[in-house]
């Protein structure tokens, strides 16, 4: 899952701006996770890609807040506390990889979407693209 190698560096914001990022190097494809934690915390689904921590620069990052479900701790949704916007997801606070809110990022991107998560528990209004490979669970 890769996406247009001659992007090789990437900005992104929350709405506000007061959450501020740059990535260095090319991002993977968008994955879409339906599962409910993901549906409730961003209003519909997680439209996500990922990169390492290392290349993620945080320009701006005053009102950056982590959100630690109580069934599962170790997870991390990053939102900026000022506007609401969601825009990171991370397996743990000292993981190596960080998912980032395909939304909040400038255009072009370069991605699109190759995989979509818990698509059995996605929301009965929306129809998922029959052409995008597709798991019921993760």
């Amino acid at each position: 899952m890769t996406t247009d190698a001659n992007i090789t560096e990437h900005h992104g914001r929350c709405y506000c701006g007061r959450v501020d990022y740059t990535v260095a190097g090319p991002l993977r494809d968008v994955v879409d996770c339906h599962c409910e934690r993901c549906r409730r915390i961003t209003g519909h689904h997680i439209a996500a890609t990922q990169i390492e921590r290392d290349k993620l620069s945080l320009n701006e990052s005053s009102t950056l807040k982590w959100f630690h479900p109580d069934d599962d701790p170790n997870v991390g949704y990053g939102f900026c506390a000022n506007c609401g916007s969601s825009l990171f997801w991370r397996e743990s606070d000292d993981c190596e990889r960080w998912s980032i809110c395909a939304g909040t990022l400038d255009h072009p991107t370069g991605m699109k979407t190759s995989l979509i998560l818990f698509a059995d528990e996605a929301a009965d209004y929306h129809r998922l693209d029959p052409n995008v490979e597709q798991l019921a669970t993760e």
